[in-house]
């Protein structure tokens, strides 16, 4: 087990890649701290680790809510002693182009994509730095790195993201801490709705992903959970400051 007695927060970790990253963080030996919004979600990552038996406990937060995350932190810091790995995946989509995005779909997008994960890496630092080691990982996106139709809030948002992650990279290597960022192409999970209504349903984005992924289908969630525990585990431990892209081959064309 390439975690043992690690602990490790996940954000997001009630539903699709933040549930399939924190599964396999147990697996691999980690104690996981299953944060999400929704608390049935974040039970349901929990007994699922537990029934395989992992470790690992919920923390129901909203995490764009300051004083809720830092009193969820710290409650972790209180009772573990310490934050391995932090896995900030909390997200959402927010359709529309310059004209169409609703300003709070924008500011939520914001809020949620990227001041969410600087708001969780700013509370755990001073935990890492201590330890003298630490990983953080920053979900992104291929739109992190691609134009994405329509879709100005989210891909604004997840540039930042990998920007912020190479800052703090470079600001924190020095004590042993490494950051790097996770771009997931198309992936089959609900997250996708608001952009499947954009496009006007299943069938039409089926044909795009046929179009435009040289490897002609979905992501499943198993393919992004093994990229997600490569980065936090020691397999990666010369790496930082790094955008590991996995989508199919959509970004070479």
């Amino acid at each position: 087990m390439i975690l043992r007695d690690r602990v490790a927060i996940v954000t997001g970790a009630g539903s699709g890649i933040g549930r399939a990253g924190a599964l396999i963080m147990a697996r691999e030996g980690a104690h996981v701290i299953a944060a999400d919004i929704d608390f049935m979600n974040a039970e349901e990552t929990v007994s699922q680790i537990t029934e395989a038996g992992g470790s690992a406990e919920s923390l129901v937060v909203d995490v764009t809510d300051d004083k809720a995350l830092e009193s969820g932190i710290a409650a972790v810091v209180l009772r573990h002693g310490r934050i391995d790995i932090l896995h900030n995946h909390a997200g959402a989509q927010v359709a529309g182009d310059l004209e169409q995005v609703t300003i709070d779909g924008f500011d939520r997008s914001w809020g949620l994509n990227v001041r969410a994960h600087f708001m969780a890496s700013r509370l755990v630092m001073p935990i890492m730095k201590k330890a003298g080691k630490g990983v953080i990982l920053n979900t992104s996106s291929s739109s992190g790195v691609l134009y994405d139709r329509e879709m100005i809030a989210y891909t604004t948002t997840k540039h930042a993201v990998i920007a912020m992650t190479r800052q703090m990279a470079g600001d924190y290597a020095k004590f042993g801490i490494r950051v790097n960022a996770l771009c997931p192409g198309w992936v089959d999970t609900p997250f996708n709705e608001p952009f499947i209504a954009q496009m006007g349903g299943r069938g039409a984005i089926e044909s795009y992903i046929a179009d435009k992924v040289p490897l002609g289908r979905w992501a499943d969630v198993s393919e992004i959970a093994e990229p997600i525990l490569f980065l936090v585990s020691d397999r990666s431990s010369y790496m930082t400051g790094q955008i590991l892209v996995v989508d199919g081959g959509e970004t070479v064309v």
